[in-house]
């Protein structure tokens, strides 16, 4: 009886009832991770994150910062710097300009997030086979989860949860604890960054490092105003901001335009030796960016690799993907126009649609409302121009950036540099929801909380809604069924190449060498020069030995993608192959396994396959 009574009375107490709230939190995270797991997660369904993981297991397996997903556009930067400056390089004895017979030197992918991912590949057993057998990673004997995406998704909870846990010591530190605590509340809440994080996607990395920029900056205007660490440290506190800016920019090539803010913020506010603190932040970013910069440049030519030529996707000049399926574009061919009519077709549908939402929540409107309301706190006023900076220069450059991922995947891209801002957003939120609540004139004290639940409620219907049934198939089809997929890899030795029109998800599900599918299909006899075919890869430059198709080529539109595309496309192609009901003789992969049309294609040069008797 002692016992029990001195239990309840150290529950009863300051250090009990805190570790009361702290289990009872901890639970709930845990039921609502697993819930959403088992629930809402799905396969990787981006380009971006298949290539990202690919790229870190080919880092983990110790072959180098190599790509199996090979770009056309790729191919030609490596070829161009080749012939410049490097020489012919050489695959046993046979010339390899574009270095395929070889591995491939990865050029769109910032390095920070595949090296995280293949540290993690090193930690965790990862088995990158499907399974139809084992339960959880299927069901009904049918595939399910790939173990490799769901480990990744895991990874990427535990950075929201401490996306969480810095913008809560933010708050409370610059707020209350009441804002802290329902700041919290809400990202744990908010259904747009749980589908982030089991994306397969670097946001949630790259928005911990904005948190961790925010912090630099915090502190190096509170040691500005007034002194506490000394004069290394405020000098430390502004190489740190640059540095972070200069990590962030190896993760995602688009946040390294944020050293703009961090300058004027340090130049603003950063008291006597504002011109020296933002020159060392400046170094930093410099010295951080730099030696990948020059590694880019020594293979490619290209300060980043493909994505130098970001600017130039999805415009007239280049529509869809077609620059980067481009063996050989005119890269010359340079415009204003282009770029402006780029710009503002997009700055109109990102201030149109995009920024009342990119918070992923409607609080976001508390936000926007909260600009006019002025703060005391010096800390708080000037960290908000410190995020209205940053979310001017993001639409910028994520106007400029944008490309036909973005149109594929709405929202859940690399390129909504916006979503960066959602935690910093819904803090100033929350505290203007707050200063309202206090002006409220309540009978009882009690229903403060009951208007804080609904608002609340109100807030994560979302959430509510996806963990209500129906329950989401983790299959991301179309286009991609990871056992088809290790199917048609399984034919292949390790060093053949296939090409398709998914060869991020050949190389990431399959581990094959793969080259994206080129715009046409045959040799243009009107024009003998134009080299963007399948023979100008499979005759010159490495054999190909399978080709797989998926929905998202059969399915494409009939008379824009297949009729008005000409006899040299892949529409002709499958047309021909269709009616026919057999591959045209000029083509050199004339071997299919029954069973794969209408919705999808594989073609061999040989039957690596059992007969059925």
């Amino acid at each position: 009886m002692p016992f029990t009574q001195e239990t309840l009375h150290k529950l009863g107490t300051g250090r009990g009832m805190r570790f009361f709230r702290v289990s009872l939190a901890t639970m709930a995270v845990v039921v609502l991770i697993g819930g959403y797991n088992w629930l809402a997660f799905r396969n990787m369904a981006t380009q971006e994150a298949m290539d990202a993981a690919q790229v870190g297991r080919n880092i983990a397996q110790g072959r180098g910062y190599t790509t199996l997903f090979i770009r056309p556009l790729s191919m030609f930067l490596v070829k161009k710097h080749n012939l410049e400056t490097r020489g012919v390089p050489l695959a046993g004895k046979i010339a390899d300009l574009a270095e395929i017979r070889s591995l491939h030197p990865d050029l769109a992918n910032p390095p920070v997030y595949p090296v995280v991912l293949a540290a993690l590949m090193k930690v965790l057993p990862f088995d990158y086979s499907v399974s139809t057998t084992r339960s959880f990673w299927s069901s009904g004997r049918q595939f399910s989860r790939f173990e490799p995406d769901f480990l990744i998704a895991l990874f990427n909870q535990v950075l929201l949860l401490t996306v969480i846990g810095l913008v809560f010591l933010l708050a409370r530190r610059l707020f209350d604890p009441g804002v802290a605590w329902l700041t919290a509340g809400l990202l744990l809440g908010t259904e747009l960054l749980w589908r982030f994080s089991v994306s397969g996607l670097s946001t949630m990395l790259v928005m911990v490092i904005f948190l961790g920029l925010a912090w630099c900056v915090v502190l190096l205007e509170q040691e500005a105003r007034a002194p506490k660490r000394g004069l290394l440290g405020i000098l430390a506190l502004a190489g740190a901001a640059g540095a972070t800016v200069g990590l962030g920019g190896l993760t995602r090539y688009a946040f390294g335009w944020l050293i703009i803010p961090v300058l004027v913020f340090v130049i603003l506010f950063g008291g006597k030796r504002r011109i020296v603190l933002a020159l060392i932040a400046l170094a930093a970013f410099v010295a951080v960016m730099s030696p990948w910069i020059f590694r880019n440049y020594s293979v490619s030519g290209r300060p980043f690799g493909t994505a130098t030529y970001a600017v130039l996707e999805n415009t007239l000049l280049y529509p869809e993907f077609r620059l980067q399926r481009s063996l050989e574009p005119d890269l010359n061919r340079l415009y204003l126009g282009v770029f402006w009519l780029k710009l503002n077709t997009n700055l109109r549908q990102i201030v149109t649609n995009e920024l009342p939402k990119f918070g992923g929540t409607w609080i976001t409107a508390f936000f926007l409302v909260g600009l006019l309301v002025g703060f005391r706190n010096p800390a708080i006023a000037r960290l908000r121009y410190f995020l209205l900076g940053c979310g001017l220069v993001l639409i910028f450059a994520q106007a400029l950036g944008k490309t036909q991922l973005s149109e594929e995947v709405p929202e859940l891209n690399s390129e909504n540099l916006l979503v960066l801002l959602a935690p910093l957003v819904l803090v100033y939120g929350v505290s203007l929801f707050y200063l309202l609540l206090e002006q409220m004139a309540m009978p009882l004290p009690q229903l403060r909380y009951v208007v804080i639940g609904l608002f609340s409620l109100v807030a994560c219907l979302p959430m509510v809604f996806v963990l209500l049934p129906p329950k989401t198939s983790p299959v991301v089809y179309p286009p991609y069924y990871p056992p088809a997929i290790q199917t048609v890899a399984g034919w292949l030795k390790e060093d053949e190449l296939a090409m398709s029109d998914v060869p991020w998800a050949m190389a990431w599900y399959g581990q094959r060498q793969c080259v994206w599918l080129t715009l046409t299909c045959t040799p243009d006899a009107k024009d003998p020069h134009n080299q963007e075919n399948f023979f100008s890869i499979n005759d010159y430059q490495k054999p190909i030995h399978a080709i797989y198709l998926t929905p998202e080529t059969m399915d494409a539109r009939f008379v824009t993608q297949w009729i008005k595309a000409g006899e040299q496309s892949w529409g002709s192609f499958i047309l021909e192959c269709i009616v026919k009901q057999k591959v045209p003789d000029y083509f050199p992969l004339s071997k299919s396994q029954a069973g794969w049309l209408p919705e999808q294609l594989a073609l061999t040069d040989w039957e690596h396959w059992p007969k059925i008797k």
